[in-house]
């Protein structure tokens, strides 16, 4: 068998074990497929990187590795934010935001805490790139926290010159999406690291099942196998492919793009670099080939 077939074949059985796990949904709801962060313990004077980005592998999976064991921050128990179903109308005085210390470990660009009452009126952001504008009209009733911690982080320049770390395909990952939000990411499909930097706080899921993960979709990621540890790394969906999270719902989405999925499409059509190196295992610091620049992000 060659190199491409074998690849070929390792890229179907991937996704055949991504399926029938998100088809158990109890189980499945915190997975493995899309994540960001790092928890780095010190064992017998030996470093364990346990961590997870978006789960897929071009060549080699490495199955122990795509299955982390979360910080202790990770914990399914963190009390929800105080806010109403989506389904009410919000106002002013209805939701307060909780944003904690992220202790996981994760090389952090610290710049803060967002404030606790979110601006509900905001509804697009526009992610300006070295490609052009990305536009994504914002379910701010539906995530208050989470637009508030983009809005905040877009107003503390944190996005500004960052590169979009991670390509998954349908070829390589059994998804479609692009993923950004690591302030440390070198984006060279060399670095073994990328996508594990953060913001330096954590806070808690909103909107699960509020959105499909199809095609144009936007949302947070977080660790494999946790909940409610969003912090600055977000992904676009550009496949329909991605849809298959939805069985069991566990990124928090943030809104659906409505100009500049072609930038997407063009960078998806420029294939991936596959990093050997990636201490996950999963292609977690796949970068795209054509290189994603964020130069700066707006909401409004």
């Amino acid at each position: 068998m060659s190199g491409e077939d074998r690849q070929s074949q390792l890229a179907r059985e991937h996704k055949e074990r991504q399926i029938q796990r998100a088809q158990q949904a109890g189980k499945a709801k915190r997975n493995t497929f899309i994540g960001a962060g790092a928890a780095v313990a010190v064992v017998a004077g030996g470093v364990i990187a346990a961590t997870t980005l978006l789960g897929g592998s071009s060549g080699a999976t490495n199955e122990a590795a795509a299955t982390p064991t979360p910080s202790a921050s990770a914990s399914a128990s963190e009390s929800p934010s105080t806010q109403p179903s989506p389904s009410t109308p919000l106002n002013a005085g209805a939701v307060t935001c909780e944003y904690r210390e992220d202790t996981s470990g994760s090389p952090a660009k610290k710049v803060g805490y967002p404030p606790k009452k979110p601006n509900l009126k905001l509804k697009t952001m526009t992610i300006t790139t070295n490609h052009g504008d990305i536009v994504i009209d914002l379910a701010t009733e539906a995530a208050p926290c989470s637009v508030n911690s983009m809005a905040f982080l877009a107003k503390k320049n944190f996005f500004d010159n960052t590169r979009c770390h991670r390509l998954a395909t349908p070829e390589n990952a059994g998804l479609g999406l692009l993923q950004c939000g690591d302030p440390q990411a070198k984006a060279d499909g060399k670095n073994p690291t990328d996508g594990q930097g953060s913001s330096g706080y954590v806070f808690n899921d909103e909107n699960l099942g509020g959105l499909s993960y199809g095609r144009g979709t936007v949302a947070l990621a977080q660790p494999g196998d946790a909940s409610n540890q969003n912090g600055s790394q977000f992904w676009i969906s550009y496949h329909e492919e991605t849809a298959q999270l939805d069985a069991a719902a566990a990124y928090t989405p943030i809104g659906t793009v409505s100009k500049g999925m072609e930038i997407i499409d063009k960078i998806a059509a420029g294939g991936w670099i596959t990093n050997p190196d990636d201490i996950t295992g999963d292609g977690g610091s796949n970068a795209p080939k054509i290189p994603v620049i964020i130069k700066d992000v707006k909401l409004s």
